[in-house]
This record gives C-alpha cells, structure tokens and sequence, in this order.
C-alpha cells in the first residue's frame, strides 16, 4: 500500500541500514559506507515502509505496506485449486489480464459467502471467470450465481472452466449490459432475494450498479465493491480524470448512504474492497432474514 491510500495524510517510514554520530548536539543521519567496519548479514533485511496517519488521535497505528517480497508470501498462503490455478494461467496471457482478481482476493470472496451462509449471488463484471468460479466452488448445489458480462470471448473461456470444475449448473451466465440483467431480475421479482453482489465492471457505472443491486439483495446481504481506492488515485486531488472522479463520489455517496453499514478496512495489494451490509432503516435490523451459515453443505467445497 502505497502512502497515499489512506483518506487522511500518511507518513511513509522506511528503514535502511543509517548510522547515527552526535555531533554539535545534533544526530544527522548518515548512510554506513562499504568501507565501515560493519560485517553485513548473509541475508540482506528487506526495506520495509509503514504508513503512519499524520493525525496523532489514530494512535501512530503503523500500517505495513505491501512489498513484493511480502506479496509473494500472501500468495504462498493461498490455497488455490488446481482448476483456479489453470484459470489464472490462461487468462495471463490474455489482452487485459490485470483484470483478473487475484488468489488472495478470490479466496477473500469465497469466504465471505461461506460466512453469510450464501445461496443467491450476483457478480458484475466476470472477466474470465476466476473470481465468479471461486465463489461458485464454495455455494452449495442448490446454490445459483448470476454472473452477467458483455464481453462474449470472456464468457467462452469462464464457461469452459465453470463446465470443468462441475458448477454449470450453478452460475446462470447473463451476456448482456449488466444494467439490463439486473433490471430483468427486478422485474420478475426478485427484489430482495439475493445474499451477495460483487461489482468489479465499468467504473463510472458504479453508482447505478449500487442502486439495482441494494434492490436486489436481502436485509443482511453484503455488496463488495473492487477498485474504490482506483490504484490510490482517489485520494490525490491533482488527479481528476473520469473514472476518478466516478470513484471519489461513489465512495462519498457510500460514507453518506444511512441504509447500509460499510466498511473498507481491506486493504489488498493497490486495491481496496469496500463492504456495503443492507439493513432494515426502520428497525436497524440487518439479521431478520439472516440464515444459517451453510457452510460446506451440499458439497459446498472449501477455499478458505
């Protein structure tokens, strides 16, 4: 995480090898030169930098931001079925691959709909299929994923793989605009009906994405929302390009929008995920229709 990603100002630490002489009352850093008598570890320490909130009241809470070597060990960690990691192959070789969500963000989403218990989902933007595939692996057999994508060469390569891993049955795949499908489910009733909602398609249709999909999903259903930092671009006011600007007042409208609960405390890589919780207004109940986790029922398999 890069020191602009957090909405307030951030000091960003980084900690080389210095030396600190007194002189004249005064510590002035200096760098250890070859030549000091200082024997290097067989294994160099990697720079690591913090990001720190320059507002004092956050208690100097440090925030490690992700290097490359630190990535590496989160994807280690990953536990990846063979049929995600073919997936992940292919499309990296495609035009536009750094769509693709990646392992640990896909586990991520397959262990929120464990947690809620899903059976009804809806993602926007499928791309090739890694993250909807994820989740279908982990709904239970009675379970269904509307998965709506405009791009036809995509939906081939996501059906191929929904077809081998044995979820066919699960995803209902919508080649269409997503505005279109999801308005199609609010006409034949379905408002309500749904317990979770991945948007991760055009930007500057997010809003209006929001809008159908808090129809659509139940009180207690969970919107995740991919891309709200926009690679840390929201929070530099030099930079107010479309999709930018699309995001900022996206991510404003959600801070303000009192039918949901929200959190976006999940920083991952230059990403961020921000979770929408509807809840009853009226009540402030988000547990009325809340099931029972599923869990592995039905041969639910596990990422997590």
């Amino acid at each position: 995480m890069s020191s602009h990603l957090l909405s307030r100002p951030l000091l960003l630490r980084h900690l080389p090898s210095l030396s600190f002489p007194l002189s004249n009352n005064r510590f002035r850093p200096r760098r250890l030169s070859s030549s000091a008598a200082v024997r290097p570890p067989a294994t160099p320490e990697p720079v690591v930098s913090v990001a720190v909130s320059a507002d004092d009241r956050y208690g100097k809470k440090q925030i490690i931001s992700v290097t490359p070597q630190i990535y590496e060990y989160i994807l280690s960690n990953v536990r990846e079925p063979p049929i995600l990691r073919e997936l992940r192959e292919e499309t990296s070789s495609l035009r536009g691959s750094q769509m693709q969500v990646s392992p640990d963000q896909a586990q991520l989403l397959a262990m929120l709909v464990q947690i809620l218990g899903a059976r009804r989902c809806i993602e926007v933007g499928v791309y090739t299929g890694y993250s909807s595939l994820a989740v279908a692996l982990v709904l239970p057999d009675s379970g269904i994923l509307v998965a709506c994508e405009r791009d036809a060469r995509c939906l081939e390569i996501a059906k191929k793989y929904y077809e081998r891993a044995g979820v066919s049955h699960k995803v209902d795949v919508k080649h269409c605009l997503a505005v279109d499908a999801l308005n199609s489910l609010i006409q034949k009733g379905e408002a309500g009906s749904y317990d979770y909602a991945f948007i991760d398609a055009e930007k500057r249709m997010y809003h209006e994405y929001f809008e159908l999909l808090l129809k659509l999903v139940r009180i207690g259903g969970v919107i995740v929302v991919d891309n709200v930092l926009w690679h840390g671009n929201v929070s530099d006011p030099l930079v107010s390009d479309p999709r930018t600007v699309s995001i900022r007042n996206f991510n404003k409208k959600l801070f303000e929008d009192k039918r949901i609960n929200i959190s976006m405390a999940i920083p991952l890589f230059s990403l961020l995920i921000a979770l929408a919780m509807k809840y009853d207004k009226k009540s402030g109940d988000t547990m009325s229709t809340f099931p029972q986790p599923s869990g592995f029922a039905e041969n639910g398999s596990a990422l997590i």
